[in-house]
């Protein structure tokens, strides 16, 4: 979900070449989550194994990582860890509203419209630990980086980002942001052609870089304000405030010096009442957990990768020998790169 500040943020659309010969570090649950979303079968079901196990985020991370060293980037994923205590009540939620849109979907499949099928079923998408470990055994056999976060995976990323370790973090989520990444890179994942939700149309999709200072400077604010604007307007760790969207939350910010001043007005004049834990969320996207990293090289293993794929899932062989061949050419390019630059 994310925080949404999109109409108050200045986004510079690119090529993805222009990340040639750059290390990103990339949400890895934001893009398996895409992946599940959008690689599907015509009846809004995810690809399945000849036993009926889910492959789509295997299908996604495996074609697109290649896709993403072809153009000379080298990816780094990371993965979430324990969320924050107060992120539980909001999962909580969340799987009970799945439930809803599982029995919504079975309901309209019966009445046989599948236009309704495919969103219900997108909305009751589920990550499963099974699915993100045998992503980790891919990724490790492809010889691709990742790194587990102690908490939230997107404030592993901007921590990396903040630090030096790679150029960006990547997700779609403007929260990056609010964590304190300097740049963010949205629809690294999805670029190209892609059909518009329940409409006979398509359109092409770019990457889109945001910088963080840029943003703060265009809305003459700070970070800690940016983070109060996204608590005023929703968070995955909090309800925003009915009737206060990013325009309005910006000019709250301005009028007042601080978050309790804000927080009063808000409750006297929006009649709303922020949760009890809410001075935690702050200082959670203000100093998330997060620890350093060495992005080491790790060594490509061919018979592992054709183990998981064909073997165990029943991926096409031709195919799967065909990204390996572009997979290790990708990674010899790499880093053949690296050592010109170092030199």
């Amino acid at each position: 979900m994310g925080v949404d500040i999109s109409n108050i943020v200045i986004k510079h659309e690119r090529s993805i070449s222009n990340f040639k010969g750059k290390k990103i570090a990339i949400d890895a649950y934001n893009s398996l989550y895409q992946f599940l979303a959008s690689i599907r079968q015509p009846d809004g079901t995810p690809l399945k194994d000849f036993n009926g196990n889910i492959t789509s985020h295997l299908s996604g991370i495996f074609y697109r990582t290649i896709n993403l060293m072809e153009n000379g980037i080298t990816p780094v994923y990371v993965f979430d860890g324990k969320p924050p205590e107060f992120k539980l009540r909001e999962l909580k939620k969340r799987t009970e509203k799945k439930e809803e849109y599982a029995l919504l979907a079975e309901k309209a499949r019966d009445r046989e419209e599948e236009d309704l099928v495919k969103r219900y079923m997108q909305a009751v998408l589920r990550l499963t630990k099974n699915q993100v470990e045998e992503t980790k055994e891919l990724l490790d056999a492809m010889g691709v980086f990742y790194v587990n976060s102690p908490s939230e995976g997107e404030a592993q990323a901007s921590y990396m980002c903040r630090t030096g370790k790679v150029y960006a973090s990547s997700s779609q989520d403007y929260d990056s942001l609010l964590f304190g990444s300097k740049v963010l890179i949205r629809n690294l994942s999805i670029t190209g052609r892609r059909k518009l939700p329940r409409r006979d149309q398509y359109v092409m999709i770019f990457p889109e870089e945001i910088f963080l200072q840029e943003v703060l400077d265009n809305l003459s604010i700070t970070r800690e304000k940016l983070i109060i604007i996204g608590i005023l307007v929703g968070t995955d760790f909090n309800k925003g405030v009915r009737g206060i969207g990013p325009k309005k939350a910006l000019a709250l910010v301005k009028k007042y010096d601080s978050f309790e001043k804000i927080r009063e007005e808000v409750e006297k004049s929006y009649n709303h009442e922020f949760e009890e834990y809410i001075e935690d969320v702050y200082n959670f996207f203000l100093n998330p957990p997060a620890v350093d990293v060495e992005i080491e090289e790790k060594k490509i293993n061919e018979d592992k990768i054709k183990e998981i794929l064909i073997e165990r899932h029943d991926f096409g062989r031709e195919r799967v020998e065909n990204a390996i061949a572009k997979l290790k050419k990708a990674t010899r390019e790499i880093r053949q790169g690296s050592i010109t630059d170092w030199f």
